[in-house]
């Protein structure tokens, strides 16, 4: 397949940026609060990784801010594709999920920075302009942790079981705390009902999980706690 250059920002010109969301409001205040900064200029907003992927193809982007929800692909997975065929255009990830648990799964995609949405207006101004520059962003308490996996020292801090799982695995695990059942997740993810049966074969297995309402029942406590509807 063709790689696409990207050629940086121009001089003097607008940095042009797409952003992916599946929420039209948080869409819409993106581009309001982005389009304040004089340099900036949102050429496209779409809601699904299709959708970005065709959007790439049809105007010079310099940035991409992409959730890790979409419609109908994993953000990591897109991270992929977007850096297969663009590989010198930067992507920015700007997600309500943990950084402790997709940062690093975000960067080893390919992502420049990631940054919670939780952040101020002014953490994500700067993060945009840090991975504009060609640097990497995530927060100090990342950092932190980034730099103890790199010396080898053991950061408990913010493990979860879900640390062994692979992307699509984690993915996967998700899906099911979700809700979902193995045939839609089959459809979700586009592959057969007998690759997620071996997928969740493996997640019982690196969880030591006894059966499937186990593997169920824990998939679903994580995904309460990871998006703050239980306490820890």
């Amino acid at each position: 397949m063709k790689k696409h250059s990207h050629k940086g920002v121009r001089m003097g010109q607008d940095v042009r940026i797409l952003i992916a969301d599946d929420h039209p409001i948080v869409r819409r205040g993106l581009v309001e609060l982005l389009e304040q900064e004089s340099d900036f200029q949102i050429v496209a907003e779409v809601e699904s990784g299709q959708q970005t992927m065709r959007a790439l193809r049809e105007q010079p982007v310099d940035l991409s801010i992409v959730d890790l929800s979409l419609k109908d692909i994993s953000g990591i997975e897109l991270i992929k594709q977007i850096k297969a065929q663009y590989e010198d255009m930067p992507v920015l990830v700007l997600s309500m999920h943990d950084e402790t648990i997709y940062a690093n799964r975000a960067l080893r995609a390919g992502a420049a920075g990631y940054i919670m949405k939780q952040e101020g207006t002014e953490k994500l101004i700067e993060a945009i302009r840090i991975v504009l520059s060609g640097d990497v962003y995530v927060s100090s308490r990342m950092t932190g942790r980034l730099l103890s996996r790199m010396i080898g020292r053991d950061d408990p801090v913010g493990e979860t079981p879900a640390d062994c799982l692979s992307d699509r695995e984690l993915e996967v695990f998700e899906l099911l705390g979700q809700g979902l059942g193995t045939r839609q997740i089959a459809q979700r993810l586009h592959v057969s009902i007998k690759t997620i049966e071996s997928h969740r074969e493996r997640i019982k297995q690196k969880l030591k999980l006894a059966n499937a309402n186990e593997l169920v029942q824990h998939a679903t406590q994580w995904v309460m706690r990871e998006t703050g509807a239980v306490g820890d």
